[in-house]
């Protein structure tokens, strides 16, 4: 962008596209719409849009991630799933924003929310099932807007990015079970003994499997970034509303600490013992 104080910069846009125009930055900026008389209830806003924004941006990336490791296109995989981490960074430190607000602040706009939550953010759970954390009652929170369920459902079915990596692997001639290859999406994947041996044979001749090797990594340095974000979450709720119920009605801190044990890639993080 062109600095406005550049005696050569344009300043009539009357007849051409404006910066605002291309970000639509009237809608963007005119949806923040307190229901509180509080003073905060615009950071609590602010926080939860920027955060879907950068979770839509990390959906488009994640899609073409999966497509490209579908059809073989790794280096695109690479870049995107690089992306997609250090969009998760962004994610880890929104927290630390939202954590300025104290109990006192947060109890004066909580009676505004009724029963929103981040627990019926369809992009979130879209993000969970794109990463193979399937669970179909998680498709229930958005049954009331057949729009997002749709969303939801597809990406419910769809196979996940571990899943599209061990078809891959599968492709390459290396011992993944059939039954991983092709299966019920839907259903989450039990750790298996034969995937990560799989894996092993990456691991041991990094050299031969180049390209799948920094495949594994990308996946990791992807959940080591979730894993940040998820205790993040944690911590900061925690800070906020202490072990108050979730206005969503889940358990609150106590379900989002079980949320801190589910491993994405298991396999990937198991064979570390064992090389």
């Amino acid at each position: 962008m062109s600095n406005p104080h550049d005696h050569g910069a344009k300043l009539d846009f009357s007849a051409s596209m404006s910066y605002s125009d291309y970000l639509q930055l009237d809608a963007i900026l005119g949806a923040q719409k307190p229901l509180s008389p509080d003073h905060n209830e615009m950071l609590f806003i602010i926080q939860h849009q920027t955060s879907e924004l950068w979770m839509k941006l990390m959906l488009h990336e994640l899609r073409a991630a999966i497509e490209a490791v579908a059809n073989d296109r790794l280096g695109s995989a690479f870049k995107m799933l690089a992306r997609v981490s250090r969009i998760m960074e962004q994610l880890v430190h929104a927290w630390d924003v939202l954590a300025t607000m104290t109990p006192p602040e947060y109890s004066a706009i909580r009676p505004y929310l009724a029963s929103s939550s981040g627990f019926q953010s369809a992009q979130y759970r879209c993000i969970e099932f794109a990463l193979g954390n399937k669970n179909p009652a998680m498709l229930k929170p958005h049954e009331h807007r057949p729009d997002l369920l749709a969303q939801v459902q597809a990406a419910f079915e769809a196979p996940s990015l571990h899943d599209e990596a061990l078809r891959l692997l599968a492709r390459r001639g290396l011992p993944v079970p059939p039954d991983c290859v092709e299966r019920d999406w839907t259903q989450r994947r039990p750790e298996s003994r034969e995937v990560e041996q799989a894996w092993l044979v990456v691991y041991r001749d990094p050299e031969t499997y180049w390209d799948l090797y920094q495949l594994a990594e990308e996946l990791v340095d992807l959940e080591d970034a979730f894993r940040l974000w998820r205790f993040r979450h944690v911590t900061t709720v925690e800070r906020i509303i202490g072990f108050k119920r979730g206005t969503g009605g889940t358990g609150g801190v106590p379900y989002l600490r079980q949320m801190l044990d589910v491993v994405l890639f298991p396999e990937i993080w198991r064979l570390r013992t064992d090389l």
